[in-house]
Parts: structure tokens; C-alpha cells; sequence
């Protein structure tokens, strides 16, 4: 488990390019519908840079979020999916990327202050890359990708 905290302490501008230069379609667990909210703004930005962002919600299975369908849950998507982006809490991460390994997802991203180690170890020992406590919002305004 020591190496696990080692490798999650700081991640490289280039593993993060990497990560984001790679996908394209994005499972955003915790979507809301509210403009205030940050899983909103991601999304938002997200989609503004050119990914595919796919909504997760139980809350607001079936509805639009910023015009997209937004789904109950990741087994409910029916194409394929390069990375999740966790916006739920610490706890939730494990169960959520269970299902992220069983549909064949690339990459784990945990959300700022989200962090789960035993859910990074099945992501890793899986083959998945995984990102802890950091927003691609934030780190594609860094121009990371330019």
C-alpha cells in the first residue's frame, strides 16, 4: 500500500497530458443540473473542449443535462467509455470504480478532495490509470495540452 500513497502524491504534467490528450468519452458520476455547482462547471468546460460528456445520476436518470441524456448508472451506458470522473465522496469511489472495471473504462479520475486508495489499487491492478484529487477543469486551464 506504501507504493500506492507514493505514486498518488504528485502525478507529472505529462502522465495528466497524457491521460487527457488520450480519451474522449467521459462518464461524469455526480452530474448535476445546477449551474452552480462544480460537477456543472466541469462538465461544462469539458464538452467545451471537445470531449464527449456523458452524465451520471440516479437523482436525474432521463433527464438533460447541458443537452446530454443523463444515465443512472454507468452499467446503463450503452457505448464505450475511455474515462469516469468521480464527483461523489471519498466512500462512493470504490463501488463506482468497480463498475468503471467492469465496463472496460481506461482511466479513474477522482475528483479535488476525493481520494481512495483501495479504489486505485483495483483501478491500477486492473490496468486503469488513475488520477486522485485533481479536476481536469483545472488542469486543461493550465493549458496543460497546448
Amino acid at each position: 500500500m506504501k507504493d500506492i500513497l507514493l505514486r498518488h502524491q504528485f502525478y507529472p504534467d505529462s502522465y495528466i497530458r497524457e491521460i487527457l490528450s488520450e480519451v474522449n468519452n467521459i462518464a461524469l458520476v455526480g452530474a448535476s443540473p445546477r449551474p452552480e455547482r462544480d460537477s456543472f462547471k466541469c462538465m461544462e468546460a469539458l464538452i467545451a473542449r471537445g470531449y464527449n460528456v456523458i452524465p451520471v445520476n440516479p437523482n436525474e436518470q432521463d433527464n438533460l443535462i447541458l443537452g446530454r441524456l443523463c444515465y443512472g448508472s454507468l452499467k446503463a451506458i450503452k457505448k464505450p467509455i475511455d474515462m469516469v470522473d468521480i464527483f461523489r465522496s471519498s466512500e462512493a469511489a470504490f463501488g463506482i470504480t468497480e463498475d468503471a472495471v467492469n465496463i472496460g473504462v481506461q482511466v479513474i479520475w477522482m475528483q479535488l478532495g476525493i481520494r481512495n486508495f483501495a479504489a486505485a489499487k483495483l483501478a491500477e491492478d486492473s490496468g486503469l490509470k488513475v488520477v486522485m484529487d485533481r479536476c481536469p477543469k483545472i488542469e486543461l486551464e493550465k493549458n496543460i495540452l497546448d
